[in-house]
């Protein structure tokens, strides 16, 4: 399983207590190993980051100088960790200098839903992509490996297959095609609902329709109009993994 062949570290820099015990409470809690590393400052982050991580965390708080200051010692590393930007009540400065901005946490369990989250940047999601024809089946595994996100990618060409495979396999995301022989998208993903697969779930289709979109938001998916890009997938991951913005330059 994925989440037995990885941990993850991540350097939170803060100048707050508060900011480090929420961050470590949260990581407890993990079934990932997650180590917290604290650094009060952007000299200590900086240092940390000679010892390796995958996330690094920026509290908002912190000068403009230094957070630039480890975001570039960041990205002067052998394998780059991906750098979020905390964003409180001061609104994130454009052009975004970290890879992605996420809302500070202020309560344990935001701070456990950032964290499970967004260790996913680094930690391959499990996803399945449910579509009748091989070719769209085929451009999604496409648009997905051009994300800069890691994927662990499986297929169906419908939905019971679909829900066969959710039955054996803990997904984290569903890319589900709405217009498929038997089940199609909806009753696909109201039986994902009533087997209470806890997984994100993506309809994909074609039509310009409104009311399909209410109706498939209303039961918790994402909607997705074909033709979709890169940039539109990054979209909607960004919201998956706790995220409110991502720098359009590549990380």
């Amino acid at each position: 399983m994925i989440d037995e062949l990885f941990s993850v570290r991540a350097i939170v820099a803060s100048g707050s207590i508060e900011g480090h015990d929420l961050f470590r409470q949260a990581a407890s809690a993990s079934k990932v190993p997650i180590e917290i590393v604290d650094a009060d400052g952007a000299s200590s982050a900086c240092r940390l980051l000679a010892g390796g991580a995958d996330l690094v965390f920026l509290d908002d708080a912190l000068a403009s100088a230094e957070i630039a200051q480890v975001v570039a010692a960041a990205r002067a590393v052998g394998k780059p960790p991906f750098t979020v930007l905390l964003a409180g009540q001061r609104a994130a400065v454009a052009p975004l200098t970290t890879d992605a901005v996420a809302a500070k946490p202020t309560r344990l369990e935001q701070a456990r839903r950032l964290v499970e989250r967004s260790m996913h940047v680094r930690i391959p999601s499990r996803v399945l992509v449910v579509d009748d024809s091989q070719t769209m089946r085929s451009i999604v595994r496409k648009i997905l490996a051009a994300t800069r996100f890691p994927f662990e990618v499986s297929e169906a060409a419908e939905g019971f297959a679909a829900l066969k495979l959710a039955s054996e396999v803990k997904f984290d995301i569903v890319f589900l095609d709405y217009n498929m022989p038997g089940f199609n998208g909806l009753e696909t993903l109201s039986e994902f609902k009533r087997e209470q697969q806890r997984m994100s779930v993506v309809v994909m289709t074609s039509m310009q329709d409104n009311a399909l979109a209410e109706r498939v938001r209303a039961q918790g998916a994402a909607f997705l109009k074909k033709p979709f890009f890169t940039a539109d997938i990054e979209a909607l991951l960004s919201r998956h993994y706790g995220l409110t913005a991502l720098n359009p330059q590549r990380a």
